[in-house]
């Protein structure tokens, strides 16, 4: 294993052998035969490099005394400063967590104006960079939570994931910025729709007074990307085989073959061991990937990567296509195996300033040396600085909630002509009742007219979707509903860039189980955004998903999931279950505002069952149904987030049941009968099932001593579970049971009634509870 120490000896040991020639090139001169780098660009990156090393060098020296608190290194990807010198300070970039020379790169050319200036920007950066490593709350972008390359001053978006996971975020953004008019109109024809079909345009937005116009207010850096921007996004040699960098890769070659401009570089660093080459394994796979233009350069060779960026960028920014740039890089300072003692790019430009004449070996040394005085002083100064002493500076970024902006911006009216355009004339307050997937379609046009930057998008979106809700949504605002690919990792990534771009996506999956393979997408990258940019950046979504159980089990497990644990346990993600039309549409519209004043991250649970159910106590009742209501009411019915519904039943003294989803149908009808039978019960509708409304909880508990949960989802990991918690810290005093699906997937066919809650057992249930 290499360790600072030889790797520093290393380095010192082959600058001293190195002659320089008698004649050497000038400054301004190639600094070798046949390329773009010259010989001062040469020397500024090589102090990028130097000082991307040292920090490497000064953060296992913190390590050693715990004051440093990440120690993974950059050291044998420092080629990544030709990579950075060859963009503009203005394309976004998101950086995996081996690219301090890039950073160092981009804050010292940052408005530099003469040699001195860029000197010390570059101190500056050093002094950035352990700032992460100390956790420092001056960190410029998690504030001392995480060590990330970010920082929004310099249009660098943290990569918050392992694994290539940002990618899929990265294509997305590509694809955003031509939609929100932030890269480039749609002159030239590669504006199509995802599929490519012939009536899909994605220019400005509809409705909006100039291109820009659709971005959302608060957004941080949609609006600061000139039309010809382009995104680079770096990743490690395992990302082409895992989930998140798989959909990445092909999702922007997707969009490219539709005619559609993704102006995107990607960047792979690769340490497979022995020494990468453009035959390799990694080099085919991204090789075959179709609609990725490919290149290749030795990443220790700072000359060749130069080069090779440089006609990459060139490429996606001229064609405003993607493309993909394959670096052989080393992992030096790794935790396992010795790297080739050979590769070194340190070393490789000590080597071509010296053999330019630009640098003896003792003055690349003494240089060497310099800098690692400097970085060693930022160290040194930064072991003082504060770190986040308290809860409430931890989470402060997580979940920002501002109800009164959210509750005014839910009740916003959209312009009444907007509105009779897009419904043709025919307002849905004006129609009959409406069943609940009525209702949500109808509020998704609603929102079109309202939020100029929403985008609706899934698997056959155009075509309504699986179950229909988002039939003729295409046909009245083409621009703005689109299909995509099933992956779901793949639409969380679409839905992901666009929100990181200012505008506000409505993505849809198939199913609940669908969604479980893109979890990583909402976890990791969708709700910690904010959270660890310090509120810098954000990436408002509503990701609507069908789901929960089906009568008679239709479908299987798949079709039947019904497991919420996994949403449940992300924190700051808010989980909405509508079950009858009379709370769709008021949800909805507060999750959309939600997103569009704090930036929040909805998951819009759907009961499948529910979508088409028109009655509740007997055939042709129509009590499941609800007249929509007309935008002079949104305000009065607005439904804050947190919030429960309760349905008093007789004298509502006797039993509280709690539930959500199918089981408030279910339970209102046993509640009937139990009302039939003399007693009085109150059905809450939680409606949330993240967060909790606890308040409304624990009151309603209090009011009858009797307390009956009904949880559609699995005993063990249940929402039943999180309800019986807050009971508990809310200190109710009473008796409580609980009624739930079982631990087991859900068959197909009547056998599901065996795993599934029903009526029978909420009766049961409360029965057990009133004769306590």
């Amino acid at each position: 294993m290499t360790t600072p120490q030889s790797l520093d000896e290393r380095f010192r040991e082959a600058v001293s052998a190195l002659r320089t020639p008698e004649t050497g090139r000038a400054p301004g001169d190639p600094v070798r035969d046949g390329t773009g780098l010259t010989g001062a660009q040469a020397k500024d990156l090589f102090d990028a490099q130097l000082t991307s090393r040292h920090l490497d060098l000064a953060a296992r020296w913190l390590r050693s005394f715990n004051e440093g608190f990440h120690t993974a290194a950059s050291s044998g990807h420092e080629g990544g400063a030709a990579v950075a010198a060859v963009l503009r300070g203005d394309d976004p970039a998101l950086l995996h967590h081996r690219s301090a020379a890039f950073y160092c790169v981009r804050a010292a050319d940052a408005s530099a104006t003469s040699g001195a200036d860029r000197a010390r920007r570059l101190e500056e950066a050093a002094r950035d960079v352990l700032r992460g490593v100390v956790a420092s709350v001056r960190d410029p972008i998690t504030g001392g939570r995480d060590k990330i390359f970010g920082n929004p001053a310099l249009h660098l978006i943290p990569a918050l994931s392992a694994g290539g996971s940002h990618l899929p975020r990265a294509a997305g953004l590509a694809h955003a910025l031509t939609r929100s008019g932030s890269s480039g109109g749609s002159s030239d024809g590669r504006s199509g729709s995802f599929e490519g079909s012939s009536d899909g345009r994605s220019g400005p937005l509809e409705g909006s007074s100039d291109r820009r116009s659709g971005l959302l207010e608060g957004s941080s850096d949609g609006r600061a990307w000139p039309d010809d921007a382009i995104v680079v996004a770096s990743f490690g040699d395992g990302a082409p085989g895992r989930a998140g960098g798989v959909a990445g890769l092909d999702v922007a070659g997707r969009l490219d073959f539709a005619g559609q401009r993704v102006p995107l570089l990607l960047v792979c660093e690769d340490d497979t061991p022995g020494g990468p080459d453009p035959d390799g394994w990694t080099a085919r796979v991204l090789r075959g990937r179709p609609g990725l233009r490919y290149s290749y350069a030795d990443g220790c060779d700072l000359a060749a990567v130069f080069d090779a960026a440089a006609e990459a960028v060139e490429f996606v920014r001229t064609e405003r296509r993607p493309a993909v740039l394959h670096l052989a890089t080393v992992h030096l300072l790794g935790p396992a195996g010795e790297p080739d003692p050979g590769r070194d790019p340190l070393i490789d430009t000590a080597r071509l300033l010296a053999e330019a004449g630009l640098y003896t070996p003792d003055e690349v040394l003494t240089r060497y040396d310099e800098v690692g005085w400097q970085v060693r002083k930022a160290a040194e100064e930064v072991l003082g600085e504060p770190k986040l002493a308290a809860l409430g500076e931890i989470a402060g970024t997580l979940a920002p909630r501002r109800p009164l902006r959210v509750a005014q911006t839910a009740g916003e009216v959209p312009e009444t002509a907007v509105r009779e355009r897009l419904f043709d004339g025919r307002l849905p307050e004006d129609a009959a009742p409406m069943t609940l997937a009525q209702t949500i379609g109808a509020t998704l046009t609603d929102a079109l007219a309202t939020y100029p930057g929403l985008l609706v998008f899934g698997p056959a979106t155009t075509r309504g979707g699986r179950h229909g809700v988002t039939a003729g949504l295409h046909a009245r605002d083409g621009d703005r509903i689109f299909d995509s690919p099933p992956d779901t990792t793949t639409i969380l990534g679409l839905a992901l860039g666009a929100g990181t771009a200012g505008l506000l996506p409505v993505p849809e999956l198939d199913g609940l189980a669908a969604l479980w393979g893109g979890l990583e997408q909402l976890r990791t990258e969708a709700a910690t955004m904010g959270h660890l940019s310090a509120g810098a950046y954000r990436n408002p979504m509503v990701l609507r998903v069908p789901g929960l159980a089906q009568p008679f089990g239709v479908g299987g497990h798949l079709d039947n999931d019904n497991t919420v644990a996994a949403l449940r346990d992300v924190p700051g993600l808010v989980v909405a279950v509508p079950a009858r039309a009379a709370d769709a549409a008021p949800m909805l519209r507060s999750c959309l505002a939600a997103a569009a004043v704090d930036g929040t991250v909805s998951v819009f649970l759907e009961p499948v069952a529910l979508y088409q159910t028109r009655d509740l106590y007997q055939q042709g009742d129509n009590e499941w149904l609800a007249p929509y209501p007309a935008p002079g009411e949104w305000a009065e019915d607005h439904v804050p987030i947190g919030r429960a519904r309760t349905y008093g039943l007789g004298s509502a003294q006797d039993l509280t049941i709690v539930t959500y989803g199918n089981g408030v149908r279910m339970s209102l009808r046993v509640a009937a009968q139990l009302a039939a039978d003399g007693y009085g019960s109150r059905v809450v509708d939680l409606r949330w099932l993240n967060p909790l409304p606890t308040a409304d909880l624990v009151r309603e508990a209090g009011m009858t001593g009797r307390v009956l949960i009904v949880d559609e989802t699995r005993r063990s990991g249940g929402v039943g579970e999180g309800v019986l918690a807050a009971l508990v810290d809310g200190a109710f005093v009473g008796s409580v049971r609980r009624v739930a699906a079982a631990d087991a997937p859900v068959p197909l066919g009547p056998a599901a009634q065996h795993v599934l809650v029903g009526e029978d057992a909420i009766t049961q249930g409360a029965h057990t509870l009133l004769a306590r």
